[in-house]
């Protein structure tokens, strides 16, 4: 499997030489492609797929419910990942680019689920091994998947922050209220700021990564970051986690970060001001089934209009004019989203 590839040839050594991201390459990144929510079965095709590897990215980044396993027997959640393996499609995306991934709730094994599912320690063991992280991984010395990779040299330097929004994500508060139009409400936030979503071990660690020197930084989270009111599970329901994350943005002038997202089963993009700071989030979901009543919710951070097509992410950065396009494309390549960002813009 060429999965990480680029990584897993790096000795133990360069990696603590670096002291830097997790697990650092000097190749010079230009296209990354990115989704979520693979509900298929057999070897039919994944058309979103086949449209990202259309446009050769230097990339694959899976943001979770790679799979939907949603069960205690790792022997068929093994046998789910199996499938997925198998896939001409996904075949096709481990031979022509690298992958990096990170898990949701169906993936990790429960619907919806944080800290308290019982079987989170084989479950991670099982995203490992068919990622193919190294027996010797950073990944594998420590609890959660959450992982950082930086490509390129000073003046073109990716860093990607994969983070973990469930192995140590504590119970949240389901809605009291009844549902309204336009919100699921299927949780409210919590005023008990002692839950938390990233846990303290992965919020040192992400503190320490917003510090990597970058000229993109991109923040990979499972679940939204900004979109809030739709009552689905993110990052408002633990709204004091969501203040920390933007505190340390500003701390320590994060500048060229932005998010991307999946979970809901439709396309947007959102923008949350941060002072003068626009904090984005690109949502890509629905490699497979998306919804359209959910795309219909209500979202006011919202630029421009939300897609219920099949849709894959897309992020083109161009070194030259240092600019970047945030896109999302259907399955015949057309744009659903096409958003361009100068690296001027994102700064403190």
């Amino acid at each position: 499997m060429k999965t990480l590839l680029l990584f897993l040839t790096l000795s133990s050594a360069t990696l603590i030489a670096a002291e830097k991201s997790d697990v650092s390459s000097p190749e010079t990144i230009t296209k990354i492609a990115f989704g979520s929510c693979y509900n298929g079965k057999g070897n039919t095709p994944i058309a979103v797929l086949d449209a990202a590897m259309k446009a050769n990215p230097d990339l694959f980044i899976f943001l979770g419910d790679n799979i939907y396993g949603d069960t205690n027997d790792m022997e068929v959640l093994e046998k789910k990942y199996a499938v997925l393996g198998a896939n001409p499609s996904f075949q096709n995306v481990v031979k022509n680019t690298h992958i990096l991934a990170t898990w949701d709730d169906h993936d990790y094994g429960v619907n919806d689920g944080g800290k308290s599912y019982p079987h989170k320690v084989e479950s991670q063991k099982v995203f490992l091994d068919f990622f193919g992280d190294s027996k010797d991984s950073v990944r594998r010395q420590r609890e959660g998947v959450y992982g950082s990779y930086s490509f390129g040299e000073k003046g073109k330097a990716v860093q990607i922050i994969l983070l973990d929004t469930r192995y140590f994500r504590d119970e949240l508060p389901k809605s009291k209220s009844e549902t309204a139009p336009g919100n699921l409400n299927w949780y409210e936030p919590t005023t008990d700021t002692g839950k938390t979503l990233l846990g303290e071990a992965q919020w040192e660690w992400l503190e320490k990564q917003l510090q990597v020197p970058a000229d993109v930084r991109i923040i990979g989270s499972s679940i939204q970051m900004i979109a809030y009111e739709k009552g689905m599970e993110n990052w408002g329901n633990v709204p004091h986690e969501k203040q920390r994350f933007y505190d340390l943005l500003k701390k320590h002038k994060a500048n060229h970060t932005f998010a991307i997202s999946g979970d809901v089963h439709f396309t947007e993009l959102s923008k949350e001001n941060i002072g003068d700071y626009p904090f984005y989030d690109l949502t890509s979901s629905g490699m497979t089934k998306p919804v359209k009543s959910w795309a219909e919710a209500k979202n006011s951070f919202r630029v421009g209009d939300a897609s219920w097509s099949l849709n894959v992410g897309m992020i083109e950065i161009d070194w030259d004019t240092s600019s970047l396009a945030l896109k999302v494309i259907d399955p015949d390549g057309n744009s659903l989203i096409d958003h361009p960002v100068k690296f001027s813009e994102l700064e403190f």
